[in-house]
């Protein structure tokens, strides 16, 4: 059995995230136990595993790491890249600004399924993203 790791990390505040967080763990968590039920007859078992950080490691929320690497250094053409979030904003209690991820000319403040599937399927070998 082959596994595949998945690991989301997010700055979360006395047990809240900013709204792009937010909208990120609940496509994730619908992607994952699909793909578990998808993946399973292949002998691909997922562990997914979320990591809080601290507002001093905010430049990294939002980001998800497949096998140890991150989701745009596994497609090409996707850049992560940052723009000003009034929700983490609201959690700080300053401007801030929080990740991205840039393909085919779009910013996704919260990352899409099309993406996380994309990722999942170029690291398992199933096509070349």
């Amino acid at each position: 059995m082959s596994e595949l790791s998945i690991e989301w990390r997010h700055y979360e505040k006395e047990g809240s995230t900013c709204l792009r967080c937010s909208a990120t763990r609940k496509t994730l968590e619908d992607v994952v136990a699909e793909l578990r039920t998808e993946l399973a007859p292949q002998g691909i078992r997922i562990t997914f595993t979320e990591t809080k950080l601290t507002e001093e490691q905010i430049q990294e929320s939002n980001m998800i790491l497949f096998n140890g690497i991150p989701l745009e250094g596994l497609l090409s053409g996707v850049e992560a890249s940052e723009n000003p979030c009034a929700s983490c904003a609201c959690l700080t209690g300053r401007e801030t600004t929080c990740r991205t991820v840039e393909y085919k000319g779009k910013t996704y403040e919260e990352i899409s399924e099309e993406l996380i599937r994309k990722a999942v399927s170029k690291v398992i070998g199933l096509n070349h993203g």
